[in-house]
C-alpha cells in the first residue's frame, strides 16, 4: 500500500498478467459486452475484481472504436479518390469523344491543331498548311 505525502492511500494502477490479458482479449472478441454474472465468472477465473474486468471491457471498447473509427475513415478516403480517380476518366472520354469523331473537311483549321495538340506528344508534328513561303 502505498501512500501520498499526507499519509493518505495512493491509487496504484493495476498490472495484469499476459494470461489474464490473453484471456480478456479472447473473452472480447467474442462478444463486446459481458453481462453480470459473465463478467463474475471471468473475474473469478482470473482472479480479479468484477470492476477490473468491467473497466478492461469499457477501455478496450474504446480502443475498438477509435480503431474501427480510423479504419472507416482511411476506406472512404480510398473510395473517394478512386470515385475521382474514375469521375476524372470518364471526363478524359468526354473530351476523347471530339477526337473519335471524323473530321469536317470543312472545319475549322485551328479545332483540328488543337485536338492534335492534345492527342499527340509533341503537339503531333502534323502540318495542315506549309508555312507561308514555302509551297
Amino acid at each position: 500500500i502505498l501512500l501520498d505525502k499526507d499519509g493518505k492511500r495512493k491509487h496504484t494502477r493495476p498490472t495484469f498478467s499476459g494470461q489474464q490479458i490473453f484471456a480478456l482479449e479472447k473473452t472480447f472478441e467474442q462478444t463486446k459486452y459481458l453481462a453480470g454474472p459473465e463478467r463474475a465468472r471471468l473475474a473469478y477465473s482470473l482472479g480479479m475484481t468484477e470492476s477490473q474486468v468491467k473497466v478492461w471491457f469499457q477501455n478496450r471498447r474504446t480502443k475498438w472504436r477509435k480503431k474501427h473509427a480510423a479504419e472507416m475513415a482511411t476506406a472512404k478516403k480510398k473510395q473517394d479518390s478512386e470515385t475521382e480517380r474514375l469521375k476524372g476518366a470518364s471526363e478524359n472520354e468526354e473530351e476523347d469523344d471530339d477526337y473519335n469523331k471524323p473530321l469536317d473537311p470543312n472545319s475549322d483549321d485551328e479545332k483540328i491543331t488543337q485536338l492534335l495538340k492534345k492527342h499527340k506528344p509533341g503537339g503531333g508534328g502534323l502540318l495542315l498548311h506549309p508555312p507561308e513561303g514555302e509551297a
